[in-house]
């Protein structure tokens, strides 16, 4: 019924302004209706390539005041809408190769968190859309198709496993960027 109603005003409002600010109006509400984070608005989407090959896009939601340099300081939500299947096995094997550039860990650490993370994930297929929530010192927690199929309450791996993409030392730079995008003042790479 939200939808009907949703939809009914913003026909109304593309007649009355115009379709380029109607269209801009219905896309901004859209995403702020789908915001993952409670006063959260999404800054930045990017696709993964390898190979040519389109392996997931992600998208970024961040609250007021987020500073892409101290990422680690705020809360935040990364969505991986995929475009392959994977197992959440091999999901978790290649996060801890990734967090290595974020980080050093001990090998210790790197099991339990492979462990906790292929606990916490689920396998994904094409299409399916995964929802990670960071809070600062508590950890992660994974949604998908809006319920929780995971967390690991480790503040350290939050850290590491969300620097994947938004670290500097991030082997995918030009992905971050297009994460980042709108958090950056103008005139600032």
């Amino acid at each position: 019924m939200k939808n009907i109603a949703f939809a009914a005003i913003f026909t109304g409002a593309l007649v009355a302004l115009g379709p380029q600010t109607a269209l801009a109006q219905v896309a901004e509400a859209s995403a702020a209706a789908a915001a993952p984070l409670s006063g959260a608005r999404l800054v930045g989407q990017g696709v993964l390539r390898f190979l040519g090959f389109e392996i997931y896009r992600a998208r970024l939601w961040v609250q007021p005041g987020f500073d892409a340099n101290n990422y680690a300081a705020h809360p935040l939500a990364l969505e991986l809408t995929y475009h392959r299947d994977f197992s959440g096995e091999a999901i978790a094997k290649r996060s801890i190769e990734e967090m290595r550039r974020v980080g050093s860990f001990t090998p210790q650490q790197a099991e339990r968190w492979q462990q906790a993370l292929q606990s916490a994930l689920p396998n994904v297929k094409a299409g399916d859309r995964l929802l990670g929530l960071y809070q600062p010192g508590a950890g992660a927690i994974f949604k998908m198709a809006g319920r929780v199929v995971g967390e690991v309450p480790d503040a350290e791996f939050s850290r590491l496993f969300f620097g994947i993409w938004l670290s500097p030392q991030t082997s995918e730079p030009r992905l971050r960027q297009d994460l980042i995008a709108a958090t950056r003042p103008q005139g600032q790479p």
